[in-house]
């Protein structure tokens, strides 16, 4: 599941976008509105539906973390709905309206809020159980038929160009050197 590292990106991404607009500075709308489309194609409609439709099942199948599993799918919903807004209030014109401003910045701090503990509770609860609930063989076969859709969805290489896509636009706001977030102590 490495798409979660193109999530924390595109997180730290929505993170500078708030930074800029609560200090009045500029923020290109396309940097907002293309890391919104990379989480709407490559985490909602890829990552997250196979979490629907291959790891969910099997966890109410074997009645284990079903309360868990009932609130990751709210959340998956809950999540779309904030990325409509989100691409919504990304434009040019939204961002010349402090009402509309305001909307984006919610919306991005929802999302935020939201996806550091679910991504969290995913990678120390649900998916170090989900390696006890099916045996290696099982486990395996998911591995590949889920690197197929990728390949089918996006290209041979199409996690490398969701990470490239990440990193151009680190690059326009100037997030991309990860030196510069290192402490001067």
């Amino acid at each position: 599941m490495r798409e979660h590292g193109v999530l924390k990106r595109v997180r730290l991404i929505y993170a500078e976008a708030i930074r800029r607009i609560d200090g009045n500075e500029d923020v290109p709308p396309e940097t907002v509105i293309d890391s919104a489309k990379i989480i709407r194609n490559f985490i909602e409609d890829y990552h997250e539906k196979l979490e629907e439709n291959f790891l969910f099942p099997r966890f109410k199948k074997a009645g284990k973390l079903v309360d868990l599993v009932d609130v990751l799918m709210q959340q998956h919903q809950a999540g779309r709905k904030v990325t409509d807004i989100t691409m919504q209030f990304a434009t040019n014109q939204a961002l010349k309206n402090s009402d509309d401003r305001r909307k984006l910045v919610d919306s991005l701090r929802q999302f935020i809020r939201m996806y550091n503990p679910h991504e969290a509770r995913e990678d120390t609860v649900l998916f170090p159980e989900f390696r006890k609930i099916v045996n290696q063989n099982e486990y395996d076969s998911l591995g590949e038929d889920f690197e197929k859709k990728e390949h089918e969805l996006f290209g041979e290489d199409g996690f490398e160009k969701m990470v490239d896509k990440v990193a151009s636009i680190e690059k326009k706001l100037g997030i991309y050197d990860l030196a510069q977030f290192t402490p001067k102590i």
